[in-house]
């Protein structure tokens, strides 16, 4: 099991340009695929069709969405910053999809900080977030994740 980084909102400043910390590991299974297709709209049969995306690329694959929509939870794996009284995603910047995330893969997030400075009375945190594949080399996602806590 991952160590959750606990860190003060009054010390936020401290893991400035350091990194974080590394989630658990989560497969990708088809369900949770099919429940983000219904839930977008997005069918398309390299998501959602087995037989034809196993016949014609080796088995279906997720959608990059999904594993961008994965960053909330694994985020909160990574880091809990204490003495907040709530917290907002902000954003995400320079968001990369690398490489295709097999249905039945494990996938886990390297978080490092890039900044915090002050935000309309709370704190910006900049995260570069990359999701990485169980045995791949290249990650699936990379990305700027901008969140914005409050004291």
């Amino acid at each position: 099991m991952a160590e959750t980084k606990k860190v003060a909102y009054a010390d936020l400043e401290s893991i400035i340009g350091q990194e974080i910390g590394v989630s658990d590991w989560h497969v990708i299974d088809q369900d949770r695929v099919n429940l983000f297709a219904d839930a977008t709209g997005d069918h398309q049969w390299i998501h959602v069709d087995l037989e034809r995306a196993t016949k014609e690329m080796g088995g279906p694959i997720a959608h990059g969405f999904l594993t961008l929509s994965l960053l909330p939870m694994l985020s909160s794996e990574v880091l809990q910053i204490t003495g907040v009284s709530r917290g907002i995603n902000y954003g995400s910047d320079k968001v990369r999809f690398t490489n295709m995330v097999r249905v039945g893969s494990k996938v886990r997030l390297r978080m490092k900080n890039i900044s915090v400075t002050e935000k309309s009375g709370g704190k910006q945190m900049i995260n570069e977030s990359t999701v990485e594949i169980e045995g791949q080399e290249r990650p699936a996602l990379v990305a700027q994740q901008i969140s914005v806590v409050y004291g």
